[in-house]
């Protein structure tokens, strides 16, 4: 949900740009788009720097660059959908990555969802031959002038039947086909690698595993598997590209390659981490070097198409967001589980080269959004963008190329179909995937039809960050609707409530969302905001400290409780013995992170000698309790934290779990 007063975003600071030269533009040429999800400019440049991506580096130097500013929320399916049509997700309706069928099954978001046009239909509407591999929502694929390799493709191959249409239509009836035109599938079968086609010599360097593990029934939940269709589904694409780039000459390709998001979910908290104890030295030893193998793995990728470009070709690359590499999570009891990280270590810039025809040399593009990207894509075909994309085109990138006066639209009359199910297995093993990433928890039914709930969230989401507050409001009664025991929802409609200035409504929803959610740290926030705004200052800082209990660095609370009280923190150390407790439990944290477990409870002991009085020492040797399989540890930890803080409903919680953890149900409640 959104608080009520929002940071502003840190500006993009961007080098000086060098002396230009350039390859002459002309007329229009072919383009080439290679979207590499979640690789980081920052890592990009550390690894150029060691001289590990020679081909990054070339089109640094001999192209035009600068980090690609994303948006929020930082999902997969809503950003390359963006990417592709040059359209905000309000307006081309992709939201998050299930949707509901009409019939109200929860499947995978598909092409028939996609409320506008993208750059391979708008292209072949204007006679322009067009290839799409392995594209965000492309399934169903589209009737296009060229050839679709639609993103069901990567999952064919967990099924011993493989691409068989006779077997798909079997599953799903007629118009089971993954590719357009059906035909094409039996064409880029030979370039297909599966993940059981891995042996130990494809993974020798990316991993560190027994050969007598590759044997095993495939499941996305075993992190060895789910690296090897990581790296098939790459392999596969990129082959797939490559054979539809040099046969067909199409004018306009994009191909879209997954492999280093997913290994960086898998694998990120381990890139360059130092001094690992524990299970964390263990996963390293096997995958400590997976997720730079994968960076260098992409740069191969560019090179293999860089050497099939002719002098007509602009090569584009570019990622969706950054990733954050090489993090813990502040919380020790989330570290066995980082895997599933969901978005929270995406970083809100990507990449963006531009390389060949009419490219500048050596060009610093000025601040590029992935709003940007199909306006300056359309430009380079000779077709004019439309007055509904907000994005400008990339001038400053190139010679010769100027941006033309727009159209008003591209759309074409009537709606989409959006009934489509397909194959049952495939949408189940695209799911398993998503949910093994952490991306889908449990949501219930959805707000609208062919929606999912977390859809419908993120667009309201998207409507409140631009200024659109009854738009969003709107989203999330109707989401109530359906869902009226969600006090997330709740504390999101009161946010849209109060900043239309509707504060007692919104009061009234904070209420109930934190009666049904007594953790819900931005309802607490949120509460205060509307309390400060309405003149109770005594019960805005309450509600800011009831807030940070809860969530100790969530940084609205954090400014609003300093500037309203002229104190840094409600939970800061009152004393010096405080203070030191303080500095151990830092240390113990870190150590326990790290997975020096029996150092870190060695350390808090020390804290809780100079300060027996302080809770901090006791909710982390609760957590060291947690991550050492220790529930007694934790029980006592959380028993002395609740003599200081009874009405903490955190340890009351976590106490009932390891109280269950111990006895089983009939575990005594707290205190």
């Amino acid at each position: 949900m959104l608080p009520l007063s929002l940071r502003p975003l840190v500006p993009v600071l961007l080098g000086l740009a060098l002396l230009a030269s350039c390859r002459g533009a002309g007329e229009p040429g072919r383009v080439l788009v290679l979207g590499l999800d979640g690789l980081d400019p920052r890592v990009i440049d550390l690894l150029m720097s060691e001289g590990k991506l020679p081909h990054f580096a070339e089109m640094r130097s001999q192209g035009a660059y600068a980090p690609l500013r994303s948006m929020k929320p930082l999902l997969s399916p809503i950003i390359w959908t963006t990417i592709a049509t040059g359209r905000t997700p309000d307006q081309h309706g992709i939201g998050h990555f299930v949707a509901r069928s009409a019939t109200g099954e929860e499947l995978p978001v598909t092409s028939q969802m996609r409320r506008v046009e993208a750059l391979w239909t708008i292209a072949s509407d204007q006679g322009r031959d067009v290839a799409t591999v392995g594209w965000w929502a492309t399934w169903p694929p589209e009737q296009v002038r060229g050839s679709v390799v639609s993103d069901h493709v990567a999952y064919h191959f967990l099924f011993e039947e493989g691409m068989n249409p006779e077997a798909a239509e079997a599953e799903s009836g007629p118009g089971g086909a993954k590719t357009y035109p059906p035909d094409l599938e039996e064409r880029i079968a030979p370039f297909l690698r599966t993940p059981r086609d891995l042996g130990a010599d494809d993974l020798a360097g990316f991993v560190e595993v027994p050969g007598e593990e590759l044997a095993r029934a495939f499941d996305f939940e075993n992190d060895l598997d789910h690296f090897r269709w990581a790296l098939a589904t790459g392999q596969s694409y990129r082959d797939i590209g490559l054979e539809l780039w040099r046969s067909d000459e199409p004018d306009l390709e994009l191909v879209y390659i997954e492999g280093v998001d997913s290994t960086s979910h898998l694998f990120g908290h381990l890139f360059r981490t130092e001094d690992l104890g524990g299970e964390l030295a263990a996963q390293q030893q096997r995958f400590g070097d997976t997720v730079e193998q994968m960076y260098l793995f992409a740069d191969r990728l560019v090179g293999e198409y860089l050497e099939v470009l002719g002098d007509d070709t602009t090569l584009v690359v570019l990622s969706d967001h950054g990733f954050e590499l090489g993090a813990l999570h502040d919380d020790p009891k989330r570290a066995r589980d980082l895997r599933r990280v969901s978005e929270k270590f995406h970083r809100e810039e990507g990449i963006l080269y531009l390389y060949g025809r009419g490219v500048k040399t050596g060009a610093r593009l000025q601040e590029p959004t992935i709003l940007d990207i199909t306006p300056t894509v359309l430009t380079l075909l000779g077709i004019a963008p439309s007055k509904e994309m907000p994005g400008r085109v990339l001038e400053e990138g190139f010679v010769g190329v100027e941006a033309p006066e727009r159209i008003a639209s591209w759309e074409k009359e009537g709606g989409r179909d959006a009934s489509a199910t397909g194959d049952a297995r495939i949408s189940q093993a695209q799911l398993d995937h998503l949910r093994s990433l952490g991306y889908l928890g449990g949501d219930g039914g959805g707000a609208t039809e062919h929606s999912s709930p977390q859809g419908d969230r993120n667009l309201a989401a998207i409507h409140f960050q631009q200024g659109d507050y009854r738009a969003a409001a709107k989203l999330y009664y109707q989401l109530i609707e359906k869902q009226p025991d969600d006090g997330s929802l709740r504390a999101s409609l009161a946010g849209a409530l109060g900043a239309l200035e509707r504060y007692e409504e919104a009061l009234e929803q904070l209420d109930k969302a934190i009666e049904l959610e007594p953790l819900n740290v931005e309802a607490y926030h949120n509460r205060a905001v509307i309390h400060e705004r309405s003149g109770r200052l005594e019960a805005a800082a309450a509600d800011y400290e009831r807030a940070l209990r809860y969530g100790p660095s969530y940084e609205p609370s954090l400014a609003a409780y300093q500037r309203l009280t002229g104190h840094s923190n409600p939970r800061a150390p009152r004393n010096d013995a405080q203070r030191r407790a303080a500095e151990l439990a830092d240390q113990a944290s870190a150590a326990a992170r790290r997975g020096h477990y029996d150092e870190a409870l060695e350390i808090l002991e020390q804290a809780a000698e100079l300060a027996p009085d302080y809770v901090l020492v006791y909710q982390y040797r609760s957590n060291v309790g947690y991550l050492m399989d220790a529930p007694e540890v934790a029980a006592e930890a959380l028993e002395k934290a609740l003599e200081l803080e009874p009405d903490n409903v955190l340890f009351q919680r976590n106490l009932e779990q390891v109280r269950r953890q111990m006895y089983g149900a009939g575990a005594p409640a707290p205190r």
